[in-house]
C-alpha cells in the first residue's frame, strides 16, 4: 500500500449487514447500488464502463490489480464505478505494459474502496437479498453515523443516469468517406462498442442522449445505434420518444443492453428491475434462431418483461438466458431493428458475440441496396 499503515475500513448494507475491512484507494467515504461481477480478469474495463455509474461493485475474483493499470484498458474517460469492493486488492503487479498500480489509478480517479471482506460470503448475501444500497468509509467508522449517511442515497429504481455519463458533444469516428453511416445516441456507450463498428467499415458519430430526431437525421445516417448505459430505463422519457422517432425512421438500428429495453419501452413493452442482475464474462445465452449457444459479457440491473414480450405480436424473442429464461435479445418482425441485453463488444472477452456488429453492417449494406 501507498500508506505504510493501512487505515480501517468499514462496509454498510442497507439491511444492517456491516463488514469490516482495510482501505485502498481514495481515503474516504462513497455510497451506491452494490452490486458484483463474476468475471476474474479485466477489472480496468469494469471500472471504467459508463453502465456501472452510481454503483459499488464486489469483484468475485480473489485477487484484483495483479496486472496494474493500462491508459489504453479503458472504456471511458474515467473510472465510473462509485466504489469497490474486494477480498485482496493488490499494490504490487507484474505486466511490462501496465503504466501504474490498482491503488494509484483509484487514487487519481478518487475511488473509495475496501478490501479483506469475505467476498463469497457478500455475494451470497446479495444473491439472496437482492441488490440494495451500501455505503464504504475509511473515515467514518462508526456504524450508527454511517447508517445516517446511507439513508440520503436514492434508490437506483427510478433513478435517470443516462444523461449523466453521455457526451456533451457530439464527435465522429471512422472514415468520413465510408458509404455506412451510423448515428449512436450515447446513453453511456463503452468504446470498444464504437471501435467495433469503426473497425467494420462505419463512419459513426455519436450524439448526446437528449439530441432530438431531427440533428439525428440532419447527419443522413443508414443506421442507428442505441447504447449501453446507467440507471432505470423507464425513467428515460425523453430517451423513450426519441427511439420511438427512431423506430419510425425505419432505418436499420441496433440496440446494446439499455438501448435493448429502450427498443421494448419504445414497443409498449415494460422492464422491470431485476433482483441482483447480471454482471461478468460467463453469462449462457442461446440464439433461438440459429440454436447455438454464447457465453457473454453483461452489465445490467434492469430487464425487459417476458410475459410482455410474448403478448407483442410484432417482436420476436431472439435471445434466451440459460440461466434464468430472461430475455436477451429481441427484433422487430415487420422493420430493421433489434437488440441485445447483453454486450457483444466483449471486453473483455469472450468474443462469442461479436456477429451481431456484422448482422447490423450487414442489414445496413442491404438496406442501401
Amino acid at each position: 500500500m501507498s500508506n505504510t499503515v493501512q487505515k480501517s475500513a468499514v462496509l454498510l448494507l442497507e439491511d444492517g449487514t456491516v463488514h469490516f475491512g482495510k482501505a485502498f484507494g481514495k481515503i474516504g467515504t462513497t455510497t451506491g447500488e452494490i452490486c458484483f461481477n463474476t468475471g476474474m480478469t479485466g477489472y480496468q474495463e469494469v471500472f471504467t464502463d459508463p453502465s456501472y455509474y452510481g454503483q459499488i461493485v464486489i469483484m468475485n475474483s480473489v485477487h484484483v490489480g495483479n496486472y496494474g493499470t493500462k491508459d489504453s484498458d479503458v472504456e471511458s474517460d474515467s473510472v465510473k464505478i462509485r466504489g469497490m469492493i474486494g477480498r485482496n486488492l493488490e499494490e504490487q503487479y507484474s505486466r511490462k505494459q501496465a503504466t501504474e498500480s490498482l491503488d494509484q489509478y483509484l487514487i487519481k480517479n478518487n475511488i473509495v474502496c475496501i478490501e479483506g471482506v469475505d467476498t463469497r460470503a457478500l455475494v451470497t448475501h446479495v444473491r439472496t437479498k437482492g441488490a440494495m444500497n451500501c455505503i464504504i468509509s475509511s473515515e467514518i467508522l462508526d456504524v450508527e453515523e454511517l447508517k445516517k449517511e446511507l439513508a440520503k442515497t436514492p434508490n437506483m429504481d427510478g433513478l435517470e443516469l443516462a444523461s449523466k455519463v453521455s457526451t456533451t458533444e457530439p464527435y465522429t469516428l471512422g472514415d468520413p468517406n465510408s458509404p455506412v453511416k451510423i448515428a449512436v445516441l450515447d446513453f453511456g456507450t463503452k468504446q470498444h462498442i464504437l471501435t467495433c463498428m469503426v473497425e467494420r467499415g462505419a463512419y459513426v458519430k455519436v450524439f448526446p442522449a437528449k439530441t432530438p430526431i431531427s440533428e439525428l437525421k440532419a447527419f443522413a445516417p443508414n443506421g442507428y445505434f442505441l447504447s449501453n448505459g446507467p440507471g432505470d430505463p423507464a425513467a428515460m422519457d425523453y430517451a423513450i420518444a426519441t427511439v420511438k422517432d427512431v423506430l419510425n425512421e425505419k432505418v436499420p438500428t441496433f440496440g446494446i443492453c439499455l438501448g435493448h429495453q429502450l427498443i421494448a419501452l419504445a414497443n409498449g413493452i415494460d422492464t422491470f428491475k431485476m433482483h441482483h442482475g447480471h454482471r461478468g464474462l460467463n453469462h449462457p445465452v442461446k440464439n433461438l434462431l440459429t440454436g447455438k449457444c454464447e457465453v457473454t459479457t453483461q452489465n445490467h440491473g434492469f430487464g425487459v418483461d417476458p410475459e410482455a414480450v410474448k403478448k407483442a405480436s410484432h417482436i420476436e424473442v431472439t435471445h434466451m438466458n440459460l440461466n434464468d429464461d430472461t430475455i436477451e435479445g429481441i427484433r422487430m418482425k415487420e422493420q430493421p431493428a433489434f437488440s441485445v441485453q447483453y454486450h457483444p463488444e466483449s471486453t473483455p472477452g469472450p468474443h462469442d458475440s461479436r456477429y451481431l456488429f456484422d448482422d447490423f453492417i450487414n442489414m445496413i449494406k442491404e438496406y442501401m441496396n
